[in-house]
């Protein structure tokens, strides 16, 4: 089957300083992929690369038919625009004086799916900045998309609204078959909810497969210079605790476990 999004040999190149090398995977329809590493490992600049945002070597190919959704870190929006018009504009190019009623009725579903039907005709300046994120993923659901990249979008929310929408990617992946590449830096939360993890470092892929093949203590000891203890949980999914930071290395990190 073809995947949604296949990458090949992804390199950027900011002037003379490499941000990402030859980084090659794919996400499936109906998987989720957690995008993990380091703060500037690259995990934005590999989102705006697949979504035709950053200039790139290699190739980014999606499964032909595919619509893409994508959400960034820092979303720009007019302050004056209703919740309700920010998500109908995930479908719509302009708001006029009248809006199809099964397109309101669309955006209203997908601010419903998030739990925040209530505040549809709120402002978006009247929002705090967890409010946001979800509005503008409902945006992006209003799209109804067939790939999501997602970059860091828990990175506003508390506690419940994180596990909430996680799980929601997961249905999202599960019923509808939609291919799932969300950035994440919680590796408890990508444990729990991603099919696969894709580990960058130093602007490589350092390893992709399973969390539980992949976040080992060895692999968070090399790639986040942290000590861990990595225990099993009662879900199966392995558990990451967190114990000390560690001496950074000399030499950045290179590939290590090879794509798939």
């Amino acid at each position: 089957m073809t995947p949604r999004l296949a990458l090949a040999g992804v390199g950027v190149r900011y002037g003379a300083h490499p941000a990402l090398a030859d980084v090659s995977f794919s996400v499936a329809a109906g998987e989720v992929v957690a995008l993990l590493g380091p703060n500037g490992s690259g995990k934005s600049t590999l989102m705006r690369a697949v979504a035709g945002l950053q200039r790139h070597a290699g190739s980014v190919a999606l499964q032909p038919g595919t619509r893409l959704g994508f959400m960034p870190q820092d979303n720009a929006a007019r302050s004056a625009l209703t919740v309700l018009e920010t998500v109908l504009l995930g479908r719509l190019r302009r708001l006029g004086l009248r809006v199809p009623a099964e397109e309101v009725a669309r955006a209203a579903a997908a601010l419903d799916r998030l739990g925040i039907a209530q505040l549809a005709p709120r402002l978006l300046s009247e929002l705090s900045g967890g409010q946001r994120q979800l509005v503008f993923l409902a945006q992006r659901l209003c799209g109804e998309p067939g790939l999501l990249l997602l970059d860091e979008p828990t990175s506003a929310l508390d506690l419940r609204n994180q596990l909430a929408l996680l799980a929601l990617l997961r249905r999202l992946a599960a019923e509808e078959g939609a291919g799932v590449l969300v950035a994440l830096h919680d590796l408890n939360l990508a444990a729990r909810f991603a099919d696969r993890v894709a580990l960058l470092a130093a602007g490589r892929l350092a390893a992709i497969g399973t969390p539980a093949a992949v976040l080992t203590a060895a692999t968070l000891a090399e790639v986040y210079a942290v000590e861990a203890e990595v225990l099993p949980a009662a879900s199966g999914c392995p558990a990451i605790l967190p114990l000390a930071a560690l001496p950074v290395p000399a030499e950045p990190i290179r590939a290590g476990a090879a794509p798939h």
